[in-house]
């Protein structure tokens, strides 16, 4: 029985058929993974806004955070920080930052973080905490346009004092951190944890590559579905 081979044309056919086939099976792939992506950092933005309105709901805790209104540069805004420990300690999550325009009161477009830490020794459990760290001065700001820095080592921070009659009055501290757990409201120390720009984050959010520097300090970049977030720091901070 004689067998035909194929020419060479055909196969050169075949070839380009699969490639573009498999260009186009990949390009189908791609487009729900970028659009995940994207609402996986709108949903981060949301819950963003969302502690903010918990902190301005609790008489409080809004009290608290809006003694610092007139010196706040910045709301660094953690919705969820994680901790959980087997004798190996970690805690982390994932936060915007929202810088406040001294001459309108108005708040910029969000940078997106991440922030966490490691420890080691006798323990266990975990908790969920969300938090709002009040940036207090330009050195505070200046961080956070770095790629990480460590909290306690680059920059100083304090517990945002809590309660009735608490107040910030001496506490010096280039930022103040408030945090909320299992509904209490209180200081909460972030002493060793690292804060490093999420690349990934931003380019999604706002369509290509961008630094914090061109977020905040620019302007060069926007997106209209943050706007709640930002009039929800507005509201707060008033």
């Amino acid at each position: 029985m004689q067998v035909l081979s194929e020419s060479p044309s055909v196969t050169t056919r075949l070839g380009l058929m699969t490639g573009v086939l498999l260009a186009t099976m990949a390009a189908v792939i791609a487009i729900p993974t970028v659009a995940d992506a994207f609402r996986e950092q709108q949903q981060l933005v949301d819950k963003a806004k969302m502690t903010i309105e918990t902190f301005a709901a609790d008489r409080s805790a809004g009290a608290a955070v809006r003694e610092l209104k007139h010196e706040a540069k910045a709301l660094f805004i953690v919705p969820q920080f994680l901790r959980g420990a087997f004798v190996f300690g970690g805690a982390g999550g994932s936060g915007v930052l929202i810088v406040r325009d001294e001459n309108t009161n108005t708040w910029s477009e969000p940078a997106f973080y991440t922030i966490g830490s490691a420890s080691f020794g006798l323990q266990i459990g975990g908790d969920v905490s969300e938090m709002v760290f009040v940036v207090r001065n330009q050195r505070g700001l200046e961080e956070f346009y770095r790629s990480d820095f460590k909290l306690g080592a680059d920059v100083s921070i304090a517990l945002g004092p809590a309660g009735e009659g608490a107040s910030v009055k001496g506490i010096t501290a280039d930022m103040v951190t408030y945090a909320k757990k299992k509904g209490v409201f209180g200081g909460f120390s972030a002493d060793g944890s690292i804060i490093a720009v999420s690349d990934d984050a931003n380019a999604t959010y706002y369509g290509r590559l961008v630094r914090p520097t061109d977020i905040i300090v620019k302007h060069s970049v926007s997106n209209p579905k943050s706007a709640a977030l930002r009039n929800a720091a507005a509201k707060l901070m008033q």
